[in-house]
């Protein structure tokens, strides 16, 4: 099947994730055969889903260089003064909420890599994060940190995997792909560009995951300058710390001038 007609597919049955409000499970999550024709409900959710949240508004975006650092690797453009704050490992039925609510307090809009597994386990959680206006990204189905040395089938099942969870659980096809750890090949940046993504690392990471203390985490965040991609987590185990950096460092950010943007 052609690129096109697949994503055209899986947002045509995931769109699901729009049901999930009113009760409806995705097929794939229901073990139906792959050829049963697409609920009249699920069909008619394709229509509704959200906008890109994106700062390019729809817009195709160009990667000048593979992966992306910061805002400046991209075209078109991003607001001179904007930072993005991206968050991985989930979605996580205790921390993913507490994000959620953080994020929604000040207004500011995140891009969240996802585990595939986890999205199949989180599927209303992963549909609220969409419905409040965040952008999602393909971080593979196990999250396996040594992804470059495994095997062309794995790889391509890992990536292919965690794409086609998030577009049936949301109908959003993510349009970035991020390595578990920053681990990249030539191999994973092309199945990625496969699936129409673009490879996403990061400028500025306060190994939040590591737990180093709020302190550390909120120093290292506010090294942010305009263009920068942010790293910070919400899966992975308690990101509490995470949580009450960011609570200082939004504001502070913001006071001098920066705007978050989504991916």
């Amino acid at each position: 099947m052609r690129k096109l007609d697949r994503r055209q597919a899986l947002l045509s049955i995931g769109a699901a994730g729009v049901g999930l409000a009113a009760g409806a499970v995705p097929e794939f999550l229901r073990g139906s055969d792959a050829t049963t024709t697409t609920p009249r409900h699920v069909r008619k959710a394709a229509h509704t889903a959200p906008p890109d949240p994106g700062y390019a508004h729809g817009r195709p975006l160009q990667a000048l260089r593979r992966p992306i650092h910061n805002l400046h690797d991209l075209q078109p453009a991003a607001p001179p003064n904007a930072v993005a704050l991206t968050i991985d490992d989930g979605p996580h039925p205790v921390w993913t909420p507490k994000m959620l609510d953080l994020l929604a307090e000040f207004g500011v809009p995140a891009t969240f890599s996802l585990i595939g597994e986890q999205v199949t386990e989180e599927p209303r959680l992963v549909q609220r994060l969409v419905a409040s206006g965040h952008q999602v990204s393909d971080h593979t189905v196990t999250h396996p940190l040594n992804l470059p040395n495994l095997t062309a089938t794995r790889i391509r099942e890992e990536i292919g995997g965690a794409h086609d969870r998030i577009a049936q659980t949301t109908g959003v096809a993510p349009k970035f792909f991020r390595s578990p750890g920053g681990a990249w090949s030539q191999q994973i940046i092309d199945v990625a560009a496969e699936h129409a993504m673009i490879c996403i690392d990061w400028q500025v990471d306060p190994r939040d995951w590591a737990r180093p203390g709020t302190m550390t985490i909120t120093d290292k965040l506010l090294r942010a300058q305009a263009g920068d991609i942010l790293l910070c987590h919400d899966g992975g185990g308690d990101r509490s710390e995470t949580i009450r950096a960011l609570r200082t460092v939004i504001p502070a950010l913001k006071q001098r001038g920066l705007t978050f943007v989504a991916l």
